[in-house]
């Protein structure tokens, strides 16, 4: 960044490279984004309350408002680039955002357990939702901890250290995701082997398979947007990364737009109905009677 203050800046007096983005944020592309979540935060409410899924609820909607906080921030910046605390918003909130939306997955690997067999899987779907919400919860605080210490910061060398504490906390995001997605497949494949086995294996509904299609795509682009956002941090503010919209749209907006759509339209209420609340119930009869091979 330039040696010029840019809180003592604006438009006219200063160019846009001692700004703390530098470039205008384009206010219809950021406008979009207020609006797509903002719909699908009256989504999830909307489905939390006809499925009574609270608990996804709740880490969704606090993501959803987050998100619109982050791209008001890049609205406020178009105006004045200069504006730290819009800076702050954006960057904070939209750098943690995700990690309340990887919390809702998190939960449905258990109601996934409960309708295709615990049998299958090498720990209790409580067990799964505990390891991984809790590795969600040391990213969300370490991404949460380097925001505060960068927003806090007088000197550029202790805001470089908030960064690379929020560096650190998307890091490990990226990592428990990784993980989480080896042991889905590797209990899909032992369920489906042990099902075949047994004579159950069923074609799922449409309900159901269009739930599983949707969380998989909302894993994948969550994991394409923090690997980014790890990218972007690490070069800096003043990388090219870090100053380019067009990537920062796709990659960031676009990417978690989409997951968020997936979660909503393709709710897990599609998967378990309105039994949310009640993940160690046995999905049926069969399945309990069947042991693992």
């Amino acid at each position: 960044m330039s040696d010029i203050n840019p809180d003592d800046c604006t438009l006219q007096t200063c160019p846009l490279s001692a700004a703390y983005i530098n470039y205008q944020p384009n206010m219809a592309g950021n406008i979009f984004f207020i609006a797509v979540f903002a719909i699908l935060l009256v989504g999830q409410i909307a489905t939390g309350i006809l499925f009574r899924a609270w608990s996804f609820m709740i880490p969704m909607a606090a993501g959803l408002i987050l998100e619109v906080i982050g791209y008001v921030g890049r609205v406020l910046l178009h105006n004045n680039p200069f504006d730290f605390n819009a800076f702050l918003m954006y960057l904070i909130c939209l750098t943690i955002a995700p990690a309340f939306f990887t919390a809702g997955i998190y939960l449905c690997l258990g109601r996934i357990i409960t309708v295709y067999g615990e049998r299958y899987s090498r720990l209790k779907p409580r067990a799964y939702v505990y390891i991984f919400v809790t590795c969600d919860v040391i990213s969300l605080i370490l991404q949460a901890a380097g925001g505060a210490v960068t927003s806090i910061a007088d000197e550029q060398s202790l805001r470089d250290t908030g960064v690379n504490v929020m560096i650190a906390g998307l890091v490990f995001q990226v990592a428990s995701i990784i993980v989480f997605c080896i042991l889905v497949v590797e209990y899909g494949i032992r369920a489906a082997r042990g099902r075949s086995v047994h004579s159950e294996k069923r074609r799922p509904d449409w309900k159901k398979r269009s739930f599983l299609i949707g969380l998989a795509i909302a894993v994948l682009t969550i994991l394409i947007r923090s690997t980014f956002r790890v990218a972007e941090l690490q070069g800096g503010f003043d990388s090219s990364l870090a100053n380019d919209e067009i990537a920062l749209m796709i990659l960031e907006g676009a990417m978690v737009s989409i997951a968020c759509i997936c979660l909503t339209g393709f709710h897990p209420g599609l998967l378990v109905g309105k039994n949310w609340g009640a993940p160690q119930a046995p999905a049926t009869a069969s399945d309990s009677e069947v042991e693992l091979q």
